[in-house]
């Protein structure tokens, strides 16, 4: 069962990398992309570290929606969806892939792997935390609390005004006073 959802996430990432070159628009491109790295994800969830899947997920959630929402603010063609080829140099980039591609499975089925000598640890995401953060545990720590502290110093000095304002100084005010309605005070 584990193999065959592990082949079958396979597939699918592959199928949505192959629809990244394929599709004709950015838009489109964004989603294959997605899906593709999600299926990564999967996969990486099966393979035993369910936690590095997960973030996988959904920081590519986020960066993919992102990414979607600024190419239909910003693109000059509407929302990225006007037909246009992904490929730049198809010959070139054809043999190059094809040569990546092939030294890489070569590694892949050359390489001799090393046999496990003995259980595999109790907690992989512990392991896995370890092995990326070593002794920069604490400074990782500390830059998300400022990352997530900026963010809502940002949003609070962006609003001009309190979450209770518009009901007055006391909370009396029976109708609240809304800049985009009709209440009291317009």
């Amino acid at each position: 069962m584990r193999l065959a959802l592990l082949a079958g996430l396979g597939v699918l990432a592959l199928a949505g990398g192959v629809l990244v070159f394929t599709c004709d628009s950015m838009a489109r491109v964004t989603f294959a992309l997605l899906g593709s790295l999600c299926c990564v994800g999967g996969v990486v969830t099966v393979l035993g570290l369910p936690y590095l899947g997960v973030a996988i997920v959904l920081m590519m959630v986020m960066e993919m929606v992102i990414m979607a929402v600024f190419m239909i603010a910003y693109m000059m063609n509407p929302a990225g969806l006007m037909p246009m080829s992904m490929l730049h140099n198809k010959r070139g980039s054809l043999l190059v892939s094809g040569a990546v591609f092939a030294a890489l499975v070569a590694a892949v089925l050359l390489t001799p792997w090393p046999a496990r000598t003995g259980p595999p640890p109790p907690d992989t995401t512990f392991q896995l935390g370890k092995a990326l953060m070593g002794t920069q545990m604490l400074t990782m720590l500390v830059l998300g609390f400022a990352l997530l502290a900026t963010m809502v110093g940002a949003t609070v000095l962006a609003t001009h005004r309190g979450r209770y304002d518009r009901f007055g100084d006391d909370l009396g005010r029976r109708q609240a006073r809304d800049p985009a309605g009709g209440g009291v005070g317009r």
